[in-house]
């Protein structure tokens, strides 16, 4: 069984997915653990998809948390 520290989330703020307590990209706390789908962004500068999603900085995000 996973512990809830330990299962991933979504922030809720910045899409940021995460495991713990707060999200590592932005500090927050709001978080979901249903979401769907997730992309990962390695250059936000040149990424469509990144400027697409608002995303600015690199790493995994979710492409729509409840």
């Amino acid at each position: 069984m996973v512990s809830k520290a330990n299962k991933e989330k979504s922030c809720l703020n910045c899409r940021t997915i995460y495991r713990g307590e707060k999200c590592t990209n932005c500090g927050e706390t709001p978080s979901s653990d249903s979401f769907k789908g997730r992309v990962h962004i390695f250059n936000a500068e040149e990424s469509e998809m990144a400027d697409k999603m608002k995303l600015h900085n690199k790493g995994e995000f979710a492409i729509k948390s409840k």
